[in-house]
């Protein structure tokens, strides 16, 4: 059976024209605030990719962070079950709330920015790995090693992990002498980014799930 949801395009306005907009940072999922929107402010967004809303007291479209510049920048656009509630992923720049508080919900005097490392995103990769896992599409990287069993995707891990090494000795001889860092920091995460990625197609390759890795970090950690 098709959901409301996927047979739809946009929203099922209620009676006053507008839809519930939830804002939710694409980082760690963290709920921002709640706003309305109604079939321009939903064009808008789409359009500019920056969210709008309809200001009930005013009357009117207005841009999120038009007057202090704490935009919403959009990252994806969702309908619930029923489509008549939205749901917006997006990466806030500074501050979302008039409070100059990090979320709406968060109580006066809480962080203004995010603490979190960004670990929610990673979700989406596994997803992508795993759909690559099962459908093997032709010329993905990830379907190739994939396809090259536990060899090749294992020597890639092995490869990556060396050049993270390789790059962190960089960073530590730029800091001995005191040099610019900008560099050598950045290749340490990139390698890492890519030790990081091709341990996930391993994991896949072998039908172990990242969950059963978080399991095991779980029971080894003491607070």
């Amino acid at each position: 059976m098709t959901s409301l949801a996927a047979r739809r395009t946009e929203p099922l306005w209620g009676p006053n024209g507008l839809a519930p907009a939830i804002v939710q940072d694409v980082a760690d999922g963290r709920v921002l605030m709640l706003g309305w929107m109604d079939d321009e402010a939903w064009r808008v967004t789409q359009e500019t990719g920056k969210v709008h809303f309809h200001s009930r007291t005013r009357d009117r479209l207005w841009r999120k962070g038009e007057s202090s510049g704490h935009e919403l920048v959009v990252r994806e656009i969702t309908l619930d079950c029923d489509a008549d509630a939205i749901l917006v992923a997006v990466d806030p720049v500074g501050p979302t709330c008039h409070r100059d508080t990090r979320s709406c919900f968060d109580p006066d005097g809480a962080p203004s920015e995010s603490t979190s490392q960004g670990f929610g995103w990673l979700e989406g990769l596994w997803t992508t790995i795993a759909s690559r896992a099962s459908d093997r599409p032709e010329g993905s990287y990830t379907a190739s090693l994939l396809d090259g069993g536990v060899n090749a995707a294992g020597r890639k891990v092995t490869e990556e992990a060396t050049e993270v090494l390789i790059a962190a000795k960089d960073d530590a001889a730029a800091e001995a002498a005191t040099s610019d860092r900008t560099a050598t920091r950045d290749a340490v995460a990139g390698e890492a980014a890519d030790l990081v990625y091709h341990a996930l197609v391993l994991l896949a390759e072998r039908g172990v799930s990242p969950s059963a890795v978080i399991d095991v970090l779980r029971g080894r950690h003491r607070p």
